[in-house]
């Protein structure tokens, strides 16, 4: 998120007073905070200072650090190329991003803080609800992909 973040800085928003901060990345960031607070309220507030801060330290490194766009746009085209390798090598699936990138993208990040709530001990019975309606929905998938099953998806 952080490249993706950095790489919005250099998109001004037009605004009567100028400033480095007053960008793509910054309304991006707030657009996810509130999203992320409206979804689920306590794993939302405790992120959104994260994202905010990753619009800032985006915002400053790519207006005081010489071709830092160079660096971000490298590291996010490595990083998308290890996704899909990583997905298609090991898991033998297509990354999520593929069926819905809005998906994707605005909520992944999420899912994943989410987890490591999960795993801090935050709502365990919540998380074992998940689990178990996640386990039951990949056994479908891999008895579809088995050819076991005829049931649409």
């Amino acid at each position: 998120m952080f490249v993706m973040m950095s790489l919005g800085a250099s998109v001004p928003l037009p605004l009567p007073v100028p400033s480095d901060y007053a960008n793509l990345s910054t309304l991006v960031a707030a657009v996810y905070s509130a999203g992320y607070i409206l979804l689920s309220p306590l794993p939302g507030l405790l992120i959104a200072p994260y994202v905010l801060a990753q619009a800032l330290v985006g915002s400053y490194c790519v207006h005081h650090v010489q071709g830092f766009n160079r660096y971000a746009a490298a590291v996010q085209a490595v990083s998308w190329v290890s996704q899909f390798i990583g997905h298609g090598v090991f898991e033998g699936r297509a990354p999520a991003l593929l069926d819905n990138i809005a998906q994707a993208l605005f909520l992944a990040p999420l899912f994943v803080w989410i987890e490591v709530l999960f795993m801090m001990g935050w709502n365990q019975e919540l998380r074992h609800r998940l689990e178990g309606k996640v386990a039951k929905r990949r056994a479908e998938l891999d008895r579809l992909k088995k050819g076991e099953g005829k049931k649409e998806l």
